[in-house]
């Protein structure tokens, strides 16, 4: 398989670019620092340089022409503000969206959020505005991408990332209680789904009990 990850030098992008290249299939990561290139080639990954906050669509197109799927890990990022939050979060994840259409790559994966839902109708009182405004975009991007019949869409929702050793055990459903999951695991998740061909899929993640190849497969 030839995927394009949006979003190629993040965390988990880069964790799902090394299990597909160690499988034997190609990860294209898509950065906007010219400066992180070697390090996706050292993870097996081929860097395109290509920042989806100044592009436009057939650009992006252009790259993702023969790709099996795309998907988009892309984030503002702690510390930035309620404007990037709009034109990462929402307005790149859109962008990706037109350009997939355009270059009849139907398989599109969004990595959302948790709790996108707490901010569907305004700031709940005590959250703070710019992560509301992360939620906001997270969730107006799965909004607009969602409907798309010429996309097979799966957003996955992951709860708190962190950085400990993937289990290879989560919870994969609707309604989940908050809770953490690894990176490694989200990244797995990710790679189990762009195998299992699945469409219009929201499902929320996090650390559980059943393994993930029974998770993504029960999964409707």
């Amino acid at each position: 398989m030839r995927i394009v990850i949006a979003g190629g030098h993040g965390k988990v992008a880069r964790r799902l670019g090394r299990l597909l290249s160690r499988r034997g299939d190609t990860a294209v990561g898509l950065i906007r620092n010219p400066d992180h290139e070697a390090d996706l080639v050292g993870d097996g990954m081929e860097p395109v340089v290509l920042d989806l906050e100044h592009t436009v669509t057939h650009d992006v197109a252009d790259v993702l022409i023969g790709a099996d799927a795309v998907v988009f890990a892309a984030g503002a990022g702690p510390g930035s503000g309620i404007e990037r939050k709009l034109t990462v979060d929402k307005g790149a994840a859109l962008l990706l969206a037109d350009a997939a259409d355009q270059a009849r790559v139907r398989p599109y994966l969004l990595v959302s959020s948790m709790g996108v839902e707490l901010a569907r109708h305004g700031t709940p009182r005590g959250m703070d505005p710019v992560f509301a405004a992360y939620l906001q975009a997270k969730l107006a991007a799965e909004d607009r991408i969602l409907p798309r019949p010429e996309l097979d869409t799966v957003v996955l929702r992951p709860g708190r990332l962190t950085d400990d050793p993937g289990t290879g055990r989560v919870t994969l459903d609707h309604g989940v209680p908050p809770g953490e999951v690894p990176r490694d695991d989200v990244a797995a998740v990710l790679l189990a789904f762009l195998d299992a061909g699945k469409r219009d899929v929201v499902v929320e993640l996090v650390s559980g009990s059943t393994p993930i190849s029974e998770a993504v497969a029960a999964v409707p």
